[in-house]
Parts: structure tokens; C-alpha cells; sequence
């Protein structure tokens, strides 16, 4: 799973590079609490603390990599860092433009790995930001079939709308496993008093409105003459009370401030979201399906 689920590298016109406009208009529009929340960090503790680390999981490629201090930045083994990497000398630039030549104080490095195992050191990290990511679980739900072998899910490529509850109970179990070890690690990593932000996909509720995965789906049906049967997405998105209650069982960590976030999908016109959500999904369906 790790070989494959990654978005789509390089910098052509198909990357996520050049296809991430949305994911960047949401972290615009939160970044005031993760900002906040480093300030208030380093008020309380940078007296003590001779260097102030701080992760980006699950960065992607890209420019919306997640920069400050010492900073790691992680991913799948199989991400794409060579764009991250490309950019840095531009980055260190405009530092020194801005605090002179020879003052730079940030270090960047990238820590490949799935964010739902140890990543750091105990008592390591100051501040860990995940933004996007937590939605992909580290594997497809096993109890998709029947005794019998066959699917569960027919039609669909995750809990879509027709999708029955013995599939949703499946794809939350292996969510609230994932997100446990999650908040278990980070818990493990961060100093006391450390913050971790994370910023999630949630669950649609209008009986409208579709997430990019039942579109995805559709699209899917109508192009394989047999249909879709077997092909799940290692794709969850979960509703708030979800989210509340899993970080609420692990009494390592506290929810110090909640902001639901209503954000519009901002790509106008069907060739800049076609090309979005191909950054995206290109290469799980492509390696599923023997492309």
C-alpha cells in the first residue's frame, strides 16, 4: 500500500503540484491556529528550548509543504520529495533576503514512513501538523467480502451512498485504528505541552451533494463493460462525533480548540477538477486495475 499511495509527482501540468489550489486555499484559511498555536508554544517555552521541531506529515509534493524552525517533512516512501527539495534554494534565499546572509535557522529535512507508526524520538517534537492526509487509511478494510468470496461493495469504490452498513463498520473500525495509533505516536513524540494540528476531510451528510470518490466511482462503472465489483479505495471520511469521540478514548491528548470548516470547492470548470482529482487518484486505480 505504501508503494502506491502517494499523489502523482513531477512538475508537468498532471502533477499535484500544479493541481493543489484547493488543498491551498483551506490551509490559507486555518493557518491562523496552527500559527497561533506556535506562538503561544514558543511564549511559554523558548527559553528552554535550544531548537523548536516541528513535522509536516503527510506533505505531499509541491509548494504547500508546511515550512518553519527545524522542520520534517513526511510521507509514504513512494511521495514524490524531489519537487519539495526543488524549491528550497528559493525558500533559503528569500530568508536571507529578509534576515541577512549567514542568519538562517531553519533546517529542513524529509522522514519517509507511514505517520501511523513512530516517526521521532520520544519527547522530540514541539509542534506536528497533518493537513489532508488522515482521510487515506494505511489499508483497505479486510472484511469486504463474504464467506464466499464475494464483494460487499459492489458499485462502489469506498462507503459510498449505496454502500451497505456492514461496509461503513468496516471502513470506521479500520479508521478508528489508524487514527489511534496516530494520536498514540504523536503523543509518544511531542514534548509536554506540545500541539499537534490537524486539519481532516469530513463526511458528507447531504443526501445531495457527492464526495470526489462516489463521482470517482461513477465515472469508473460506466467506463468497465463489467462493472465495478472489487476495487476499494483505501479511502475514509469521517464525521466530527467520529473524530470526537476516537481522540477522546486516548487520554494522552486534549482537544484544545475545534474549528469546523466549511470550505467551497474552489476549481471552476471541469478541466481544472478533472485535472485535480487525477493528481490525486492516478495511481492507486492505474496500479489496481493493471494500467
Amino acid at each position: 500500500m505504501e508503494q502506491i499511495l502517494h499523489t502523482k509527482g513531477g512538475e508537468d501540468e498532471e502533477g499535484y503540484a500544479k493541481n493543489s489550489a484547493f488543498q491551498r486555499s483551506v490551509f490559507m484559511n486555518v493557518n491562523h491556529a496552527p500559527n497561533r498555536s506556535i506562538q503561544e508554544f514558543c511564549q511559554a517555552n523558548l527559553a528552554e528550548a535550544e531548537c523548536i521541531r516541528v513535522a509536516d506529515l503527510g506533505c505531499a509534493s509541491g509548494p504547500n509543504a508546511f515550512t518553519n524552525i527545524q522542520v520534517s517533512l513526511n510521507d509514504l516512501v513512494s511521495n514524490d520529495f524531489n519537487s519539495i527539495f526543488k524549491v528550497l534554494p528559493s525558500f533559503y534565499q528569500k530568508l536571507e533576503e529578509s534576515y541577512g546572509r549567514g542568519s538562517r535557522s531553519c533546517f529542513i529535512a524529509a522522514m519517509p514512513g507511514s505517520f501511523y507508526g513512530r516517526l521521532f524520538p520520544d519527547n522530540s517534537m514541539h509542534f506536528i501538523h497533518s493537513s489532508y492526509s488522515l482521510h487515506w487509511l494505511s489499508q483497505v478494510p479486510s472484511g469486504l467480502v463474504t464467506e464466499e468470496g464475494l464483494p460487499l461493495n459492489k458499485g462502489n469504490i469506498y462507503t459510498g451512498k449505496t454502500s451497505p452498513k456492514s461496509v461503513h463498520d468496516e471502513y470506521l473500525d479500520q479508521f478508528d485504528r489508524d487514527f489511534t495509533n496516530f494520536l498514540s505516536a504523536r503523543a509518544d513524540e511531542l514534548v509536554s505541552g506540545g500541539h499537534l494540528f490537524v486539519t481532516l476531510t469530513p463526511k458528507i451528510d447531504d443526501p445531495v451533494a457527492y464526495n470526489v470518490p462516489d463521482l470517482l466511482g461513477m465515472t469508473m462503472n460506466d467506463m468497465l463493460s463489467e462493472g465495478l465489483d472489487t476495487f476499494n479505495l483505501p479511502d475514509y471520511r469521517p464525521s466530527l462525533e467520529e473524530v470526537k469521540t476516537i481522540i477522546e478514548k486516548n487520554r494522552a491528548l486534549k482537544i484544545s480548540i475545534w474549528i469546523p470548516f466549511n470550505c467551497e470547492w474552489l476549481l471552476r470548470g471541469r478541466q481544472i477538477a478533472g485535472r485535480a482529482t487525477y493528481s490525486i487518484q492516478t495511481p492507486m486505480p492505474s496500479t489496481g486495475l493493471g494500467a
